[in-house]
């Protein structure tokens, strides 16, 4: 034994398998390998003489190098992504934060009331903090009404009445607008309605107090005003009509819409969406539809001004006549004959129906202001006509649809305002 060690003079000697630089990284723990290695013989070759070739150990070692490279890599890219990041959010909490005068700061890209915003949710999100705080302005115009003389608070109202009428059209022109560029966006079609249903509530507030006791008003002295043309805009008639074999209907208009007014009222059936409907669109004459077959009128009522306008019907040989401020304008006959008004359908003030109660296209929808609607269910005479549209003491009311403001339900903000006609023609 003694001369075998001698003979072969091994010395014991510990070695790693492996040894690299690098550069302070740990890769998991280190194997060692005990091996007899002669004197004489080079220590490194011994070690990969003992079943780790040398290729594979180079191999091992490029892998393991690469490895961290990659590593690295990846790591530099996420600290640049986490810089781009936060970059961002500190440029939008600049844009959002209030400066020393507590207004909010304009980012580079012009964002007015009157352009469309690059971030929808965020611009609605804005308008409706503006209203509340419209709102609140409100409740302190109210107490002020309550606590003072009727003659101080109504210049308050006035001057405030102007500047709400000028926010509702900035706003409804912004939430237009985005509703237009992103239709498709469902959060964002929930926010305009929040915000249309404050305007509503906003302008009811505003008519309560220019109004002052709401029970003191007759009911019918009241005009709806249609700023825009949206397809969310419109007032319904609660109840539905009965089924007619003649009909008369009058209202008050004023407009001043270009090229056409668009549809004053349209009255939907099931099975039919054009049982009765008042139309202008485009270049085109007014028109009155039943059971979809079409008249033209010989209207002209875009000046501006008030006028008065009634249509009367009979299904026997569709005999029609329409009057303009009193006078017959034209006449004819074969329109829808012997087809009766059809019961139990939707009656809607501003929009044109596509289907039953909806289906509103906005181009199509009325833009200016209507009063005094009202229906018969026989033809009126021209001195009956007359008489309402010179505020007559003898004017009747509709048997079918008296106009009064616990008749129709308003929506999508459209206003509503006292209105007595004579006063605004003479």
């Amino acid at each position: 034994m003694k001369s075998a060690t001698q003979g072969a003079a091994a010395k014991l000697l510990i070695l790693p398998l492996l040894f690299m630089e690098t550069r302070g990284q740990d890769f998991g723990q280190t194997q060692f390998i005990c091996t007899s290695v002669p004197k004489d013989v080079d220590l490194c070759a011994a070690t990969l003489q003992n079943g780790v070739p040398s290729e594979d150990l180079k191999s091992t070692v490029m892998q393991l190098r690469e490895t961290v490279l990659q590593q690295k890599e990846t790591i530099m890219n996420h600290k640049e992504t986490i810089r781009e990041l936060t970059s961002k959010l500190n440029r939008c909490e600049s844009q959002s934060a209030p400066d020393a005068s507590g207004r909010r700061k304009e980012s580079p890209s012009k964002n007015t009331m009157g352009d469309v915003s690059r971030a929808p949710a965020d611009t609605l999100s804005q308008l409706g903090q503006t209203l509340q705080s419209l709102k609140q302005r409100l409740e302190n115009l109210e107490q002020f009404s309550r606590t003072n003389s009727s003659a101080q608070a109504s210049g308050l109202k006035e001057l405030l009445q102007n500047k709400i009428d000028e926010l509702e059209r900035q706003v409804l022109s912004r939430v237009n607008s985005l509703e237009e560029g992103r239709t498709s966006l469902r959060n964002e079609t929930e926010q305009r309605g929040k915000v249309e249903s404050t305007l509503t509530s906003l302008h009811q507030r505003i008519t309560d107090l220019e109004k002052g006791q709401k029970d003191n008003r007759p009911l019918d002295r009241f005009q709806l005003t249609f700023p825009l043309r949206t397809n969310y805009m419109y007032a319904k008639v609660k109840k539905s009509l009965p089924e007619m074999y003649a009909f008369t209907v009058c209202m008050w208009l004023k407009s001043n819409a270009s090229p056409s007014v668009g549809t004053p009222f349209s009255y939907a059936v099931p099975g039919q969406a054009n049982e009765l409907v008042l139309i202008g669109w485009g270049n085109n004459p007014m028109e009155i539809l039943i059971n979809d077959k079409m008249a033209k009128l010989p209207f002209v009522i875009n000046d501006g001004k008030w006028h008065h306008i009634c249509i009367t019907w009979t299904t026997r040989d569709g005999v029609w006549e329409a009057f303009q401020d009193g006078v017959v304008r034209g006449n004819g006959e074969n329109l829808a004959p012997y087809h009766p008004i059809k019961p139990q359908g939707v009656l809607v003030l501003g929009q044109e129906q596509d289907t039953l109660g909806g289906g509103f296209d906005a181009t199509q929808a009325f833009v200016g202001n209507m009063a005094n609607f009202n229906m018969w269910d026989r033809k009126l005479s021209s001195g009956e006509i007359y008489n309402l549209a010179t505020c007559s003491s003898k004017a009747q009311t509709g048997n079918v649809l008296a106009w009064s403001e616990t008749s129709i339900d308003i929506y999508g903000g459209i206003s509503k305002w006292t209105f007595e006609p004579c006063r605004q023609i003479n």
